[in-house]
């Protein structure tokens, strides 16, 4: 059963800075284009609140693994949460996008919750021989997939085959291309279907421009992504990156690093 009170089921959709800015080039928001730029991102986790309870989409990074990556202007995602009054022990649910360590290492903060997973993209990371070459040991973390997998065959791990709705108001949809099955969130709002895409797009002017980003899987994939993802979305306005500094910059921020997108 699941918990919360889900009666009209709208969310406002919050952008939870934890890190960043960090630096690139072009090439790496802007697939193959734009090397001699230099741009900027941020890291970010997001949370719907609504009757329901609180949703987080994605766990940022545990405090571990940012000393060792000496990551820049990071704050544990459990502060950052606690500012809108949110209590990490507490969230009953977390979508995990993708399983690369900015988005899934802080999975241990999250006690209590039940996480969201597509199955391939579980099996990839955690079964897959491949993925313990280089290029994809390079962008997991070895503690949160070990997490992970303690957690498998008991009822805090649902592995999704595709899209499925997993709360009244909130749907999963797969959306393969930056990894093998990362999965964008679909969020009923007072301004219609909004969906957090995660690194489907790194900024907004890759839904615009039709260019994907940087860390491709599967190219032709990802443009099946978008889209699949501009059909569902009430407006391009809607579609929201993953790592936009427009995201803390141009919407009304609501406490420091937290910017409300809906």
């Amino acid at each position: 059963m699941v918990k919360g009170d889900f009666t009209m089921a709208q969310y406002e959709i919050y952008a939870l800075k934890y890190a960043g800015p960090f630096t690139s080039s072009g090439a790496f928001l802007m697939w193959l284009k734009e090397w001699e730029r230099v741009e900027k991102r941020n890291y970010y986790i997001w949370c719907l609140k609504g009757k329901g309870g609180p949703v987080v989409v994605d766990a940022g990074v545990a405090p571990e693994l940012a000393r060792e990556r000496n990551l820049h202007g990071y704050v544990n995602p459990v502060e950052v949460l606690s500012r809108i009054d949110v209590k990490a022990d507490e969230v009953q649910h977390v979508v995990i996008t993708h399983i690369h360590w900015d988005h899934a290492s802080g999975v241990s903060l999250f006690p209590n919750a039940t996480f969201y997973i597509q199955d391939e993209e579980y099996r990839f990371w955690l079964k897959d021989a491949i993925a313990t070459r280089p290029p994809f040991m390079h962008v997991s973390d070895e503690t949160s997939k070990a997490y992970l997998a303690s957690l498998e065959g008991t009822d805090r791990l649902v592995l999704l085959n595709g899209d499925q709705k997993v709360l009244p108001g909130i749907e999963c949809l797969l959306a393969p291309g930056h990894t093998v099955a990362l999965q964008a969130v679909a969020v009923d709002t007072a301004k219609g279907a909004a969906i957090l895409g995660s690194d489907c797009a790194h900024i907004f002017r890759n839904y615009r421009e039709d260019w994907p980003s940087a860390l491709i899987v599967d190219l032709v994939g990802w443009m099946r992504t978008y889209e699949k993802l501009r059909s569902r979305a009430s407006s391009i306005d809607l579609i929201f990156p993953g790592h936009d500094p427009i995201m803390s910059t141009q919407y009304r921020k609501v406490a420091k690093d937290i910017t409300r997108l809906v």
